[in-house]
């Protein structure tokens, strides 16, 4: 039997995109998106949402060690900031004059 290809979701962020965090500890926060975890709709955006982990001895590092770590941050608890005014913004789709579809901020009603 032949397996069904999953098709993959569409966010309103990506990797390198700049989001504002809107809700939880790190609320108000600004950074830039490292990592997207698409099958657990997370994202790792870079300072925010810092997390201490507890390293175990090895070969490398014979103490072992504690160090600070980004964790995932869900993506509804996200928002785009747009590129041209500096504030965070919602986001649609729709075709450019190509007929490629094209995120677009809904404030400033340009594409991103």
């Amino acid at each position: 039997m032949e397996k069904k290809k999953k098709m993959q979701p569409k966010f309103h962020i990506r990797s390198g995109d700049t989001v504002k965090v809107i809700s939880g500890n790190s609320k108000g926060k600004t950074g830039k998106v490292v990592t997207m975890l698409i099958d657990k709709e997370r994202a790792i955006v870079e300072g925010v949402n810092m997390v201490t982990k507890h390293l175990k001895p090895n070969a490398n590092n014979p103490q072992g060690s504690i160090e600070k770590r980004e964790a995932g941050i869900h993506l509804s608890n996200l928002m785009l900031v747009d590129p041209a005014t500096g504030e965070a913004t919602r986001t649609g789709r729709r075709q450019d004059d190509k007929g490629k579809l094209q995120r677009y901020s809904k404030k400033t009603d340009k594409f991103i």
